[in-house]
């Protein structure tokens, strides 16, 4: 069974910065490879919604709330997603969770509160 292991989050600052991993196991990784995998966040109360995507080739789409902010990236040889976050605000605080898609990602961030992942996630706080 593919188990997904999102880590990295914490508490911060606005302005701050956190890098956020997403780790996928049981050999998984390459039958991922036509996908996009990708970032969704589900701030407290509220509804979740797609973050940023990104193709094996590295090509991405990001919501316009982090663009310019968030990079997101897919390290294949260590079988790694990851999610740079600077110039943090307290909006951004949620529980983040990555995804795949068999789509690409602009299809993914359209995918909206209908994205659904497998990982526990990872708690992001941003305090002002």
């Amino acid at each position: 069974q593919v188990q997904i292991l999102e880590s990295g989050g914490g508490s911060v600052e606005a302005g701050g910065s956190l890098r956020l991993s997403c780790a996928v196991s049981n050999g998984a990784w390459n039958s991922y490879r036509t996908y996009s995998l990708g970032w969704f966040r589900q701030p407290p109360g509220r509804e979740r919604e797609t973050v940023a995507a990104a193709e094996t080739d590295g090509a991405a789409a990001y919501a316009d709330s982090v663009k310019g902010r968030f990079t997101i990236s897919r390290d294949n040889a260590r079988e790694r997603l990851y999610l740079q976050m600077d110039d943090l605000k307290p909006e951004d605080t949620a529980t983040y969770y990555c995804a795949a898609a068999p789509a690409p990602p602009p299809t993914f961030l359209r995918l909206g509160n209908r994205i659904q992942g497998r990982g526990q996630g990872t708690l992001v706080t941003v305090s002002s």
